[in-house]
C-alpha cells in the first residue's frame, strides 16, 4: 500500500519527536538501556529516511535548505555500514539536524 506524502511527513515528524525522546538513553548508565536507546533510533532514522526517500519533488523543491541526498544517504549507511555508525554521530543527527528538518515539515503541514 503506498502512503501519502502527508503520511509520509507524520512518519517523519514521529520518528524524529522518537529519536528526540529516546537520545536522553544514550547518556545513561545502565548499557542495556543504551544500547536499546541506539538501536531505536537507528530503525527511527532509517524511517525518517525511507520516507524522506519518497517524498515528491514538490515537497523537498519546498525546502532546498534541507539537505535530502545526505538523509537519504545517511538511510543506506544505517542499513548497510551499520557497523560505521558510532553513538557521536547519531547525537550530532539528532542535535543538529533533526530539529531543522522537523521545522520544515511542521512548515509544509502548516501550508
Amino acid at each position: 500500500m503506498s502512503r501519502t506524502s502527508s503520511e509520509r511527513i507524520a512518519d517523519i515528524l514521529e520518528a524524529i519527536a522518537k529519536c528526540q525522546r529516546y537520545a536522553g538513553s544514550l547518556d545513561g548508565d545502565d548499557p542495556t538501556l543504551v544500547d536499546m536507546a541506539q538501536d531505536a533510533i537507528e530503525r527511527n532514522l532509517q524511517v525518517i529516511g525511507e520516507a524522506a526517500n519518497a517524498l515528491p519533488t514538490d515537497v523537498t523543491g519546498a525546502h532546498p535548505e534541507i539537505p535530502w541526498p545526505q538523509i537519504r544517504g545517511f538511510r543506506n549507511i544505517l542499513v548497510h555500514e551499520y557497523f560505521g555508525v558510532d553513538v557521536a554521530t547519531i547525537r550530532e543527527v539528532i542535535d543538529a539536524h533533526l530539529p531543522q528538518l522537523s521545522a520544515a515539515l511542521e512548515e509544509q503541514i502548516a501550508e
